[in-house]
């Protein structure tokens, strides 16, 4: 279980970064944005309580139950990784430059094409649509291709996106489950 970090620490973790979740030939590879400041002080992916990541990996059949961020290792056995565009942790992700999203693309797509995910999950639109000049993109599959792996825009699932409902998460990872774990 993932202990809630200090003033102090939270201060302090805008340094840190984190490791990758990833392994070659995953199924699908999840891309949040960067890492908050509580996420990089305990160490783990998605780790804010209001974060709705893991229960929509569960939701949409990516996990047989919801995994504690402490757990995010487990992820490679279920064919998945976790990794993010820009690796500066901030309080909001507004806070990164445009800059710094272009240049977190192109990482991404050199990573990508050294691990080989048959997917690419990028949890953020706005963020997809600066890093890779795709003003237009839609949440969903995406025509190009990013270092060899197809795309998938899904929203973010930060507890300050009120777009969407636990619901429409579950539907949403669900349909890319779908296409990823039907392919040859």
């Amino acid at each position: 279980m993932v202990r809630r970090p200090t003033k102090e620490e939270l201060l302090a973790a805008g340094g840190r970064t984190l490791p990758d979740v990833i392994a070659p030939g995953l199924k699908v590879l999840f891309c949040g944005i960067n890492p908050g400041l509580y996420t990089a002080a305990v160490g783990h992916h998605f780790a804010r309580p209001g974060n709705r990541f893991w229960k929509a990996l569960h939701a949409g059949g990516f996990t047989p139950r919801v995994l504690d961020p402490s757990e995010e290792q487990l992820l490679i056995t279920y064919g998945c990784g976790i990794t993010n565009v820009a690796d500066r942790p901030s309080t909001a992700a507004d806070e990164l430059s445009r800059e710094e999203l272009i240049e977190g693309g192109r990482q991404l797509a050199d990573k990508v094409a050294r691990f080989h995910p048959r997917w690419l999950a990028v949890l953020g639109l706005g963020a997809y649509r600066t890093a890779f000049a795709r003003p237009r993109a839609q949440v969903g599959p995406q025509e190009e291709t990013v270092g060899g792996a197809r795309v998938w825009v899904l929203p973010n699932p930060s507890g300050l996106n009120a777009n969407y409902r636990p619901e429409d998460f579950g539907r949403l990872f669900g349909e890319l489950r779908a296409a990823a774990f039907a392919d040859p």
